[in-house]
């Protein structure tokens, strides 16, 4: 089934919960998330060397491969997973809870990062699978190692999404910020890259050239 986001946006802040507690679990800003993200990578990276017993010169090389692997997970998430919604009530508020009121508010700044609390929650489960991964593979200890990779590349990613919403671009990076205004107000069903265009390349994903060279769209 095709992803059925809308390509109307409004401005202002979306509602997701009436409970005012959940509601703030759902919103953050750049401080919060440098300082737990941080701690948190930082603390299993020390982890990886100190109480694992891994080299520095594996956790780099483990590191770098978290990096890179983010970025196809980064495409695979937001293709099947953010943009994933059926006919189902229960489908239609996943999908409005983890990615619909981000298109429909792109410009809504308390939601341009993921929120620690739920974004730790989600780091978990993903941690959890890749040690089970690694687990099936006998070599569980390279997690520990691998996983910051993973969540720098993802901390990295958040970050250029928020800059592509609320700042001019770059010139070197011109390209960038407007294969994700693509995205938002006229292909939702492709340029689901954010940080790089490499996976759109490779999955046949890419906005038709001739729309994003041959007419300027608002960079939001």
């Amino acid at each position: 089934m095709k992803p059925k986001v809308t390509t109307e946006f409004q401005h202002g802040k979306a509602q997701i919960f009436k409970n005012p507690f959940l509601e703030s679990l759902t919103k953050t800003n750049p401080t919060q998330n440098i300082i737990v993200y941080g701690i948190t990578i930082i603390g299993m990276l020390l982890l990886a060397n100190f109480k694992i017993g891994l080299s520095v010169f594996m956790i780099a090389g483990l590191f770098v491969g978290g990096m890179f692997f983010w970025t196809f997970a980064e495409y695979m998430l937001h293709r099947f997973v953010f943009h994933w919604v059926t006919e189902a009530k229960w489908s239609q508020r996943f999908h409005f809870i983890m990615h619909g009121s981000h298109h429909h508010y792109p410009r809504d700044e308390e939601r341009l990062l993921m929120p620690p609390v739920p974004g730790l929650i989600m780091a978990s489960i993903l941690f959890l699978f890749f040690f089970g991964i690694f687990w099936v593979l006998g070599i569980p200890d390279l997690t520990f190692g691998f996983f910051p990779g993973f969540f720098t590349g993802y901390l990295m990613y958040s970050f250029v999404h928020r800059a592509t919403h609320i700042m001019r671009p770059p010139k070197r990076f011109k390209n960038l910020w407007q294969h994700h205004s693509l995205h938002h107000y006229r292909y939702p069903d492709k340029a689901f890259g954010v940080s790089n265009t490499l996976w759109d390349r490779v999955f046949g994903t890419m906005p038709p050239a001739n729309k994003a060279k041959g007419k300027k769209q608002e960079i939001a």
